[in-house]
Formats: C-alpha cells, sequence, structure tokens
C-alpha cells in the first residue's frame, strides 16, 4: 500500500485539478462571494501567467476582467512561447529526434499550464507524432485525459482512454495499467458509472501512484462512497470493511469510517446523519455534482430495503425511529419508492404497517417477457398496415 508519500515521484500537476474545483466551488450560491476562494484562484492564475484561462473563468463566473493584469500575463506567454519555439527550430536543425520531441514535449505542457487548452491540445497532438516510445506515448495521453478532466470535456476524455486502453494491449507497463484505471475509475464517477468505478479503484486501492489527480485519503473516500451504492453486501464486507489498505486510511478519515460501519451495522439513525454530510460533500465536487441527488436517492433506498428485507412485517412507528425521523416523513418516502417501483412492500397506513413482499425473480421475468412480446406484436401490427397501404 502506498504509505510513504510517492508524489514527488508521480507525474506533474498538470493541470492542476485542484483549480477547476476551486472554481467549481465559487459558482456555488453559498461559495460565489468567498474572497479566500477567489484569491487562491487569482493567485494561482498570477503565479502561472494563465491568461487564457483567466479569460474562461471570468466569463464563466462574470468577473470583471483587470485589464492590466490580462495585458502583462499575455505579455509573459507570448516571450515564453516565443523562446519554447525558438527551442523547437534549433533542435530541428541542430539536435537529434529525442531532443525534438523534448522541446516539443515543454511547449505543450508550458500550454497546458496557462490553460490554452485548443493550442495544447495541437501541440500534445504534434508531439506525439514525433514520440516513437510506447511508454511516452501513453504519458502524453494520461495528459490529455487530465486536461479534458480540467474542462470535463467527455470527448477529449473517451477518445484519450479508448487510444490509451489500445496502447496498454500493445505492451504498456504494470505502472501505466494501473494508472489507466484510476483514470477510468475517475471518469467513470463524472458520468455516473458507479459500478464501473468501484471495480476499477478497488483493483489499484493497493497500487496507487495517481498523486496528478487526488491524494490518497481522497481515492480512499471516493473508493468507500462509490463501492457502498455498487456493491452487494457480501462483496462490500469482503473488499472494502475487511479490506486493511482501506481500513488502515479510515483511521485518518472518521467520517468516511462512521458512515461506512453506519450502513453495514445497521446503525439507520446514524448512517442519516452521516449521509447528510455526505450529500454536502458530494454536491461541492465538481465531478460528483450532478449526481449527488442520484446518490443520496439510491443510499436512502438501500438503507430502507436492507431494513426490510430482514422482517416480514414491521410497524412505521418502528421503522421511523430506525431511522430517527418522522412517522409521516417515512410514510411519504415509502410511498413514494414502492409507486416507482424501487421497493418491494406495502403499506397500510391506517394499521402503521409495512408488509414486504419478496419479488419472485422468475415471475418477474415472465411478465417482463409478456410485456415486451406485447410490444413487440403492437409494432408488429403497425408495420404490416404501413406495408399493406
Amino acid at each position: 500500500m502506498p504509505t510513504e508519500n510517492l508524489e514527488e515521484q508521480g507525474l506533474e500537476k498538470n493541470p492542476n485539478l485542484e483549480l477547476a474545483q476551486t472554481k467549481f466551488l465559487l459558482t456555488l450560491a453559498e461559495h460565489k462571494q468567498d474572497a479566500a476562494l477567489k484569491s487562491k484562484l487569482l493567485d494561482a492564475i498570477k503565479a502561472e501567467n494563465m491568461a487564457p484561462w483567466y479569460e474562461h473563468i471570468c466569463t464563466e463566473l462574470n468577473w470583471s476582467v483587470d485589464k492590466d493584469m490580462l495585458t502583462r500575463m499575455r505579455e509573459q506567454n507570448r516571450i515564453a512561447v516565443e523562446q519554447l519555439d525558438a527551442a523547437i527550430e534549433d533542435a530541428e536543425k541542430n539536435l537529434g529526434e529525442m531532443e525534438v520531441r523534448e522541446a516539443n514535449l515543454k511547449k505543450s505542457e508550458y500550454l497546458c499550464r496557462i490553460g490554452d487548452k485548443a493550442a495544447a491540445e495541437t501541440a500534445f497532438r504534434k508531439t506525439y507524432e514525433k514520440t516513437v516510445s510506447l511508454g511516452h506515448r501513453l504519458d502524453i495521453v494520461f495528459h490529455l485525459i487530465r486536461l479534458g478532466l480540467f474542462y470535463l470535456d467527455h470527448d477529449l476524455i473517451t477518445r484519450n482512454i479508448d487510444k490509451a486502453k489500445y496502447l496498454i494491449e500493445e505492451g504498456g507497463d504494470w505502472d501505466r495499467r494501473n494508472r489507466l484505471k484510476v483514470y477510468q475509475g475517475i471518469y467513470s464517477v463524472a458520468v455516473r458509472d458507479f459500478k464501473a468505478a468501484a471495480t476499477f479503484f478497488l483493483d489499484t486501492v493497493s497500487t496507487f501512484t495517481s498523486y496528478e489527480l487526488m491524494d490518497y485519503p481522497t481515492f480512499v473516500r471516493y473508493t468507500v462512497y462509490v463501492s457502498m451504492i455498487a456493491l452487494p453486501r457480501n462483496e462490500l464486507r469482503e473488499k472494502v470493511v475487511k479490506g486493511s489498505e482501506i481500513q488502515e486510511v479510515l483511521h485518518g478519515l472518521p467520517d468516511v469510517k462512521q458512515f461506512l460501519f453506519s450502513l453495514f451495522n445497521c446503525q439507520y439513525e446514524q448512517f442519516y446523519v452521516h449521509l447528510a454530510r455526505v450529500e454536502k460533500q458530494l454536491r461541492s465536487d465538481y465531478l460528483v455534482h450532478p449526481h449527488y441527488r442520484y446518490y443520496v436517492r439510491e443510499m436512502r433506498i438501500l438503507g430502507y430495503t436492507q431494513l426490510l428485507e430482514s422482517y416480514r412485517s414491521l410497524t412505521l412507528q418502528y421503522m421511523a425511529e430506525s431511522f430517527g425521523v418522522t412517522v409521516d416523513y417515512i410514510d411519504q418516502e415509502l410511498a413514494r419508492f414502492i409507486a416507482a417501483g424501487r421497493l418491494h412492500a406495502k403499506v397500510d397506513r391506517v394499521g402503521g404497517i409495512v408488509e414486504t413482499n419478496r419479488p419472485d425473480n422468475k415471475n418477474w421475468q415472465y411478465q417482463a417477457t409478456i410485456k415486451q412480446g406485447d410490444l413487440l406484436l403492437n409494432r408488429i401490427q403497425k408495420l404490416s398496415r404501413v406495408i399493406n397501404i
């Protein structure tokens, strides 16, 4: 397990995803006027002379542009790009292919660092064409995936993940194979494929080295959250609750540990309290934000299902007390999820009883087949009418 700090040995944080997270926080109503966040973002922009990205965020966040600062940064960018172009020209005339590649890579990395997305993509593609080594080609592809994650450009991410898979099949090394799984896991979280994310994260929990994306405790936090929603109880116990690498890190993440064990140990009142905190965290995460309501809803259903599976019937009062809520609230919740077909139970509101009716899988499959058959027959009939005409 990567207990020691290996961040210095990893890839450079370029682009720095923490800046994308800070920018996202400033779009939320509760952080819009946060002076500390704004100052942090502007300091990072000034430190790297990120003129293109400064223009981008001023448009997105409706900030007024500091024209003097923008002019200064543009001038610094122009000088740096001219120097990099001169280095490329010199390498092409006087040096070998390796030096030409290195000079092109430096320019690509600089354009990425200042937030010039279109120019960086073009420069990386040019560098890729001049790169022979499979390992170095994969590093460029990883850089493009990070660029896609920074801007949440789904097309850029998917194209380069597919390219990375192809290159790995050609003979990628062990470290880069594991790195790709982490990148795939992060993207799976961003597109709400929590089952795939759990598989990728659990495969790499003992070999994690992708510090350019996040630190190890953050990785473990993501792993636990997606595993809880995606894995059945027996797999959750085997891979997460009993997972030594995860448990070692959870000592330093008491909130995540309490959330995990409150559900696993059926402490539903505590589970609800911790779920509210998790909701707040996910709402403030730029990758998970579009899906935080879905996650919270599915975790509530998971809690209700776990309790109902233990009984043939139970009172609404007992269920409300178990979750630390009112009878009216639990009645509304159950009614909504039962009507949507997400919970298999019946509520007798007058008697204050909830009865479970476990679904028969074969019967359900039979009913589904009949329903699909009816739909198919209807479509054939409509088609036959058109053909006859």
